[in-house]
């Protein structure tokens, strides 16, 4: 299920995704455990999902209380897999 963002805010968030997204970075459906963060950086990075969840906990006890903000804010900023899938890239035909 897509949501539609609040009037406003639709452009900002799907350039981020978009971002995201041509990176390799998005929340697989499958996988998940809380919100499929761990599991969309184990893929782009070549890992498995429990591989990233062991080093993302390692790391945020490198960084006490970053786990607070880190997570949450991967969760908004990571579009998921299903509105990847469902949004087409815009190309642009040059005419010469």
């Amino acid at each position: 299920m897509v949501r539609a963002a609040p009037a406003g805010h639709s452009g900002a968030m799907n350039d981020i995704h978009q971002t995201f997204a041509k990176h390799g970075l998005s929340r697989p459906r499958n996988g998940r455990v809380l919100g499929g963060v761990c599991a969309g950086l184990g893929e782009r990075f070549g890992i498995s999902a429990w591989t990233a969840r062991l080093l993302f906990v390692l790391v945020l006890m490198v960084i006490p209380g970053s786990q607070i903000l880190i997570y949450p804010i991967l969760w908004l900023l990571m579009p998921s897999a299903e509105s990847v899938a469902v949004q087409s890239p815009t190309t642009t035909v040059s005419a010469h």
